[in-house]
């Protein structure tokens, strides 16, 4: 049943990770107000708990779930997606510590700041799609590596 509760609970936090990382995709656009930036600010927010829910979560999953730690520590697509989210995780900080500047600025940003957001906001949502491949492929069992 852990193994169940887990699954669930990690599938529901990346989906909704997903859909907060597109709401700011949405949100960081040209003549962007500043209430629109508190706004993003508070979305982007969420974005790092469900961040930390996500890797919380998974890391639950893979030691104490059905498959247990071997089964994940000896998969390369397991090591693909950790580094694929922490390199998203990376990346987020660049529009984070943006949209803290332009709140503290109290002045709505540029279209060049807003286009430079964007492009970061993208990268990660370009990676993103990579998660659910590399998952899927581990669950199948490609990747495993023999334990050393």
């Amino acid at each position: 049943m852990l193994d169940l509760v887990l699954a669930i609970a990690h599938h529901i936090a990346v989906f909704a990770l997903f859909g907060v990382l597109f709401a700011e995709l949405v949100l960081v656009r040209r003549g962007m107000d500043l209430p629109t930036v508190s706004r993003v600010g508070r979305i982007d927010l969420m974005y790092g708990v469900l961040a930390g829910v996500i890797v919380g979560v998974g890391f639950g999953r893979a030691v104490f779930a059905a498959k247990g730690w071997d089964y994940y520590s000896h998969n390369l697509f397991f090591h693909l997606k950790v580094g694929t989210f922490l390199l998203i995780g990376l990346l987020s900080i660049a529009p984070t510590v943006a949209y803290i500047r332009w709140r503290r600025a109290g002045v709505a940003p540029t279209d060049a700041q807003v286009a430079g957001a964007r492009r970061w906001l993208w990268t990660e949502l370009v990676l993103f799609a990579l998660l659910p491949a590399f998952a899927a492929a581990m669950a199948r069992g490609y990747g495993e590596f023999p334990a050393h």
